[in-house]
């Protein structure tokens, strides 16, 4: 019987361990994929330049401290990365789509509420 209980209790901690596929790798080791301005929806674009002019933004929660708790952006200490959304056309609420950045260029864009980022790129 308590065979039976222990083989038990070994698939149970086989089946919750996360799966290679699963597996994300700290940002260090991966690269982001990328995106310029012009490839952005206009209202990404909007988002980036009242970002690089200092607001007014939209939504009171515009300019909140993003705690990377993903770890798909490069670790930083708390209070490095700032959150703002972007509009989505049609929604009466902040819909998905963000902006976090650093330091002003380094900054990430979010169609996927945070799941995945794409480092922006200035035009040149």
């Amino acid at each position: 019987m308590a065979v039976f209980r222990w083989a038990g209790v070994m698939l149970a901690a086989a089946l919750s361990m996360p799966s290679a596929q699963a597996y994300q790798p700290a940002a260090e080791t991966r690269q982001l994929a990328a995106i310029t301005a012009a490839e952005m929806p206009e209202e990404g674009r909007e988002t980036l330049r009242l970002i690089k002019q200092g607001g007014p933004f939209p939504y009171a929660r515009d300019g909140v401290v993003f705690g990377n708790y993903e770890r798909i952006l490069p670790r930083q200490t708390r209070g490095y990365y700032h959150e703002y959304t972007v509009k989505t056309p049609g929604l009466r609420h902040r819909g998905a789509r963000r902006i976090v950045c650093g330091v002003v260029p380094e900054c990430y864009y979010s169609a996927d509420h945070y799941r995945t980022f794409k480092r922006i790129q200035e035009s040149r």
